[in-house]
């Protein structure tokens, strides 16, 4: 039987290995969500299957194929990089803002929302187009051109003003943040996701492009039909009345720029995405297997059955003795995750028996095993074997 004598499937785990576990996990959870609200998620999917396929390879011994595959990791970390380039600028970007403290003043919520419905009402009557941004916590600056800087307070008359069709900007975006507009006549860029914006303008485009590379809220009239689209988190919504404009808004707002009294631990932080949470958890838990208990080194004893191969044909084999070696290897623990004792064996060239060769010195070149481990000690050291010539068949 080729049993490990060593390994220990639970090993134990200290308090900053746990605090390791919970950093890993936050930043795995980050890098999902960052997946889901990005054009990455089905090339991350991807990554993620050819992983498993390099594992499947390992635990077959599937050599040739492990060896592409690990030729393919190696260059891994510089094809993201090209692939992912804007999307890890922007998630850097979103790491940076929340690092820092806060120095943006909570938007006026209810009245923002009063007068962002009713501007959006009487211009969709009008069939007056409109963008508006409502600006979250990411910064836009780096995402827009043009615009004129105004810093005006929030109002009707404002908003209509500028989005008047003989106004100079009513074609560009107006910005608000923190209860005033910040700019207008701003140019967004261009979503390419043609799926969503399918029968629909330029407005609609730039409110999906924007909210695809930030978390702003974006308001579209649009000019054609009257209705009322709202844009945030890289999905573009056509509301069905002004009511569900204002819960949009102001569920955006109590998101974002929540009242100081209400930020406070609860059970439906741990509900909300909790698919991505426990997926990251068990992701960082299994990294954490894998890499740090993985990668202390053991000593793992087999007992291994002896074969013998190459025998001339005019040969019977009798016997060998012993029939099972002891074989102690040496290496890190996860080479023994995917580790098949059963496959162990000790081959002997039993070429030479012919020449009255009885007795067979043993060494690491007599056994196939991973790459990873180290033969430390065989014992005993050779093997003897007891052979007789076959009767001739008449």
């Amino acid at each position: 039987m080729n049993e490990p004598t060593i390994i220990n499937p639970f090993p134990t785990i200290t308090f900053g290995e746990i605090i390791d576990i919970i950093v890993l996990a936050i930043l795995l959870y980050t890098s999902i969500v960052w997946a889901q609200r990005t054009r990455a998620a089905f090339v991350v999917r991807g990554i993620v299957i050819l992983g498993i396929v390099y594992i499947i390879a390992r635990y077959l011994d599937l050599q040739m194929t492990a060896w592409i595959f690990q030729a393919f990791f190696a260059v891994f970390l510089i094809m993201i990089v090209v692939i992912f380039q804007e999307e890890l600028r922007h998630l850097f970007e979103r790491i940076a803002v929340w690092s820092l403290p806060s120095t943006r003043a909570p938007a006026l919520g209810s009245t923002t929302v009063d007068i962002l419905v009713r501007t959006v009402a009487d211009l969709a009557k009008e069939r007056s187009g409109a963008l508006i941004v409502v600006v979250g916590k990411d910064p836009v600056e780096r995402h827009i051109t043009g615009g004129i800087q105004l810093g005006g307070t929030l109002s009707e008359p404002l908003l209509k003003s500028i989005f008047d069709r003989h106004s100079p900007g009513h074609d560009g975006a107006v910005l608000v943040e923190n209860g005033c507009v910040s700019r207008f006549a701003v140019h967004l860029p261009l979503s390419k996701d043609l799926g969503q914006l399918a029968h629909l303008g330029t407005r609609h485009s730039a409110a999906l492009g924007l909210t695809e590379l930030t978390d702003a809220l974006c308001v579209v009239v649009s000019e054609e039909r009257g209705t009322l689209s709202i844009a945030k988190d890289g999905r573009l919504r056509q509301m069905e009345n002004l009511h569900q404009v204002g819960e949009a808004i102001e569920t955006f707002l109590k998101e974002k720029f929540p009242p100081a009294e209400k930020r406070t631990f609860s059970l439906h932080l741990l509900r909300k995405n909790w698919i991505a949470k426990i997926l990251a958890l068990s992701l960082a838990i299994g990294f954490w297997y894998v890499f740090v208990p993985g990668s202390r080194t053991v000593e793992v004893t087999y007992n291994v059955p002896v074969t013998v191969e190459n025998l001339p044909p005019d040969f019977e084999l009798e016997g060998v003795q012993p029939p099972e070696v002891t074989v102690t290897f040496v290496g890190p623990r996860r080479a023994f995750y995917l580790f098949e004792a059963r496959k162990l064996k000790v081959t002997v060239d039993g070429s030479l028996a012919g020449q009255g060769r009885r007795t067979f010195n043993l060494s690491e070149q007599n056994i196939r095993y991973p790459k990873d481990l180290t033969v430390r000690e065989i014992r005993p050291t050779a093997v003897r074997i007891s052979a007789k010539k076959s009767s001739p068949q008449r």
